[in-house]
């Protein structure tokens, strides 16, 4: 009998509605810990998570049963909800529409789970802006300008 064999490793990139620095560190672990498990509940394997207060990174292991924007409604849709739920903050806590996905072969992890971890390092140097932009032109992505993620307010 015929197997399905793949090796498809995506970044993701999304953002907190209007890039409002919302994710606090004091509940940042538990949220990354609830991505995890949506992403294991849908048979994908999460290799690396990290991010800002307004945006997070996720490397994920993809098998090809599920789209990549269904894997993200998940994501977004079902951690908002946690989120709301656990009321870590006073009003209501939205994702930002869109995301960036990008993938990388086996041979680049190791930079990529690296790149994720060190946000903190690497964001004192360079906007999310200026780090969103970079993967599009690096990975020649066509993009309007436009309709790159919404400015802070």
């Amino acid at each position: 009998m015929p197997n399905t064999y793949t090796q498809i490793h995506i970044q993701f990139v999304f953002v907190v509605k209007y890039r409002r620095g919302l994710i606090h560190p004091s509940w940042k672990d538990e949220l990354y810990k609830y991505i995890t498990g949506i992403t294991q509940k849908n048979k994908h394997k999460l290799i690396s998570i990290n991010g800002m207060p307004d945006h997070v990174h996720v490397l994920i292991g993809m098998r090809p049963h599920q789209s990549i924007s269904d894997l993200m409604q998940d994501i977004k849709g079902d951690s908002s909800k946690w989120i709301n739920e656990k009321k870590f903050l006073q009003g209501k806590f939205e994702w930002q529409e869109g995301y960036g996905a990008f993938s990388y072969s086996k041979s680049q992890l190791k930079d990529v789970i690296r790149y994720i971890e060190n946000q903190e390092e690497h964001h004192g140097r360079k906007t999310f802006l200026e780090e969103y932009r970079e993967f599009l032109e690096k990975f020649e992505v066509d993009y309007d300008e436009r309709y790159i993620f919404k400015e802070l307010i």
